[in-house]
């Protein structure tokens, strides 16, 4: 790896006092992406800070790292942000996200996976063959396979995605001396379909990929799960309500479950589909705090 290759760009933004750095994963084009157009944009709000992005064909990571005094865990989060593999909630799901691991002395690295495969229009579902399971009867799902395409039209997305997030992991790796990061205390954090990305990186890593630890918030599986040997510590988080989401979730903690693997799962009834830090006065407002209590628990 050469250091042409890994150009690190340092970054500020108004919002944010911690700095930052971006990383490509690939040299030249992303394998497999290599005749795609980049068309990246980047939605940005009132104060100038990212929000949402489309169009991702160049993936990078993106390094905040918690102040020296602070940095007593050594442990680093792997954020991969929702979207539907079409975008990236990146303000929600990466920024503040990482703002608030900082404070608590963990890094992040936000993960910018691909998002689109060709310059054309999204491949079009076929309404008879889209998945429609609620908790109740998790038990139609295969493999907790919660692709809600049945046809099969988007796995080179998601399967492009999960090559990011293995890639990522290895870079991350070989610069934890630099960073401050233990290279046994690395996992991920995932949102929706950045969930997905997370569980399919994780039951396709080899040894020297897998990350220390998993946590999906609101994000099922996109492919077939397959538990592995010497599976990470799971952590989920869902609302009971939520089509699809809490059946495939429900499915991926007892395959977890049955793999004699460690897993927690919190499902919250506090309303429907998807939620965040700020629902105040909603139970899953505090998933992460729990999702905090559960790292320090299992010592990361």
């Amino acid at each position: 790896m050469t250091k042409r290759f890994l150009t690190i760009a340092l970054i500020s933004l108004s919002m944010s006092a911690f700095a930052q750095q971006e990383i490509r994963l690939y040299e030249g084009a992303a394998p497999g992406s290599e005749n795609v157009e980049n068309k990246e944009k980047a939605l940005h709000d009132a104060n100038g800070q990212i929000q949402t992005i489309y169009g991702v064909v160049e993936p990078t990571i993106t390094v905040y790292l918690p102040e020296t005094s602070k940095s007593k865990s050594s442990t680093a989060v792997i954020l991969c942000s929702g979207g539907g593999l079409s975008a990236h909630s990146w303000g929600d799901n990466v920024i503040n996200m990482a703002e608030w691991l900082n404070k608590r002395g963990i890094a992040a690295i936000g993960l910018k996976y691909r998002t689109r495969i060709s310059n054309g229009p999204r491949p079009k579902f076929d309404p008879s063959k889209m998945l429609n399971v609620d908790i109740t009867n998790f038990d139609k799902l295969v493999k907790s396979n919660t692709n809600p395409d049945l046809t099969g039209a988007d796995d080179t997305n998601i399967n492009n995605a999960i090559a990011d997030a293995l890639r990522a992991m290895e870079i991350i790796k070989q610069h934890a001396g630099e960073w401050n990061i233990d290279t046994t205390k690395i996992g991920y954090l995932g949102f929706s379909a950045g969930g997905g990305v997370a569980i399919g990186a994780t039951v396709r890593a080899d040894n020297m990929h897998r990350p220390a630890f998993l946590a999906t918030i609101f994000g099922p599986s996109l492919t077939d799960v397959d538990v592995p040997e010497n599976a990470p510590n799971l952590f989920i988080a869902t609302r009971g309500n939520h089509q699809n989401v809490a059946a495939g979730l429900l499915s991926l903690y007892l395959d977890w479950k049955k793999a004699g693997a460690n897993a927690e799962l919190h499902i919250y009834d506090d309303g429907y589909g998807p939620f965040g830090p700020n629902d105040i006065g909603n139970t899953s407002g505090t998933w992460r705090e729990s999702f905090y209590r559960w790292l320090t628990f299992n010592k990361f």
